[in-house]
């Protein structure tokens, strides 16, 4: 399927605005350069819109659009789990979490780390997660994002990976954080718009002359299995969503993993201006993720009937896109462009972010703009600071070109063989993320975790992990990862009580945290916890 005259135009004009969007919100003041906190953290000045949308934006990608529909075609409903517990899990990242963050001015995730436990984990989990994010989430992102446009397009496949990859390089590469957040809101929008067209669509050609709600009718009554929200031991695809281990078991590991203590995610939070906006952000992105499995599961469930045969069920949601008329067709292209490319720029500042301020930084033993909230570090007059400054948001930059590179290159060997890329992305990162929810629960809120409680947590999470593949193959990965993260907390505990707390270390005030929220919060969060309940109860 090739992309007519209209649509093309359509897609340009939108690549066209969106960058100069990008690069406007991002300008620089006359005789201001950007430093490290303009560049990483958006100046820490983002309002609640930009956070909830730049939430969503980072999350919702090719991985998800492209992956989750077609986990949606293979398995059905239940894969929605991934996004209904994302919202509750938002309210508790917003309640108990980001207080602690912004009260100690927390500005990454292994910095975190080090002022909490030491030096040592900090460097572990920051080289762990720029392995990560460059060669398992940001090669998912593009490979995805290159099917999605090879479908629909028409374009080679490898032309259209080097394509995203580079625009979304240069729609950041400028302005940071600030670029990526502030033009999120458009994304957002327009993905959000062209998700619901296809699914109006998709029930239309189902329903025929019935319409919409015939389409809806036929669908649920026809794919009776494909509306299983919790799946038993009979079920084909009980390997991937193990029953109840959805709501009470290890989805809570990877959902607190992914929305609490990933630097990707947790960074547009770290930016906002106060805390209040922070978790107006969380609540409005909370509320979204509600809405997500109308825009990305449903087209895959509906390509059962309308293109049982297909090779691969990631080819679900491009597939749908055929039935879109042309011009409305290149918006809703655009639509997935922009999901890929607003994913993909963040996945890239948050690389660039790690690298420079973890790792770079701190070898050359500098203080930058983000990291000294007193400004110490931060006297303008000072030449030679405001040189180094400069300095490290040329290494970001350097580092986001590398890492775009690499992941072009690394995409085919380590995706493209993958039968369902969302289930292979989420069972590759369930070694880790038990090791690090309890590194970051018990640093959190249990003041006599240590380093050395942290770290063998971390290596007992991978160890572990691997073990139970291998000799326990039959074991879900979601109730492994549920079982990993008891061993590895206990382990923490114990650990921690056998060896001495070194003086010093602990520099995170959580004594004087307050974690009472809004009445707008509360009310938001009721209401999304009554949505839930409505949600499970319909289709348990």
């Amino acid at each position: 399927m090739n992309l007519s005259t209209l649509d093309i135009t359509v897609v340009v004009l939108y690549a066209i605005g969106i960058f100069g969007l990008a690069q406007w919100v991002s300008r620089e003041k006359a005789g201001h350069a950007k430093n490290t906190s303009d560049y990483f953290l958006a100046s820490k000045n983002l309002p609640w819109w930009a956070i909830g949308a730049s939430l969503i934006a980072a999350n919702i990608s090719a991985e998800q659009i492209v992956g989750m529909s077609g986990s949606g075609y293979a398995i059905g409903l239940a894969i929605a789990s991934y996004e209904w517990m994302a919202a509750l899990t938002l309210l508790i990242v917003g309640k108990f979490f980001l207080p602690i963050f912004l009260k100690n001015e927390i500005y990454t995730m292994p910095q975190f780390l080090e002022r909490r436990y030491g030096k040592n984990i900090r460097t572990l989990m920051a080289v762990f997660w720029l392995a990560l994010y460059v060669f398992v989430n940001l090669t998912s992102i593009i490979w995805l994002g290159s099917i999605a446009v090879t479908k629909v397009a028409g374009v080679d496949q490898t032309l259209a990976l080097v394509i995203l990859g580079v625009f979304a390089l240069l729609y950041q590469l400028k302005g940071g954080l600030k670029a990526v957040a502030l033009t999120d809101i458009v994304q957002v929008t327009l993905l959000v718009l062209g998700g619901l067209v296809v699914a109006y669509l998709t029930l239309g050609k189902i329903g025929g002359d019935a319409g919409v709600i015939g389409g809806w009718n036929k669908l649920t009554t026809s794919l009776p299995d494909h509306f299983n929200m919790i799946l038993d031991k009979s079920d084909p695809h009980y390997m991937d969503l193990p029953g109840l281990s959805v709501l009470i078991g290890g989805m809570w590991i990877a959902n607190l993993s992914y929305w609490g203590f990933n630097q990707y995610i947790i960074q547009r939070a770290l930016a906002a201006k106060s805390l209040g906006e922070a978790q107006k952000g969380v609540l409005f992105a909370a509320f979204l993720k509600l809405l997500m499995p109308l825009i990305i599961v449903l087209p895959g469930i509906a390509a059962v009937l309308l293109a049982p045969d297909l090779p691969k069920p990631d080819e679900a949601y491009p597939t749908m896109m055929r039935l879109l008329p042309t011009g409305l067709l290149g918006l809703v292209f655009a639509a997935l462009v922009a999901a890929i490319i607003a994913s993909t720029a963040s996945k890239i500042n948050s690389i660039a972010t790690i690298f420079t301020l973890d790792l770079y930084a701190k070898f050359r033993r500098v203080p930058t703009q983000a990291e000294d909230a007193h400004g110490r570090a931060a006297n303008e007059s000072a030449a030679g600071h405001q040189d180094e400054e400069r300095h490290l948001v040329m290494v970001g930059r350097i580092t986001a070109v590398v890492a775009i590179i690499i992941a072009i290159i690394a995409a085919k060997p380590l995706v493209g063989a993958s039968e369902q890329a969302f289930q292979f992305i989420q069972e590759f990162t369930g070694f880790f993320t038990p090791g690090i929810t309890v590194i970051f629960l018990a640093g959190l809120f249990w003041k006599r975790a240590n380093e050395a409680g942290a770290i063998a947590a971390a290596v007992a999470s991978v160890v572990l992990s691997y073990l139970m593949k291998v000799m326990a193959p039959t074991v879900p990965f979601m109730d492994r990862m549920g079982i990993v993260f008891l061993i590895s907390l206990a382990l923490c505990v114990v650990v921690s009580l056998a060896t001495p707390q070194r003086p010093g270390t602990d520099t995170i005030d959580t004594g004087s945290v307050r974690y009472g929220t809004r009445t707008g919060f509360n009310i938001g969060a009721v209401g999304i916890i009554l949505i839930l309940i409505a949600l499970y109860a319909t289709w348990w």
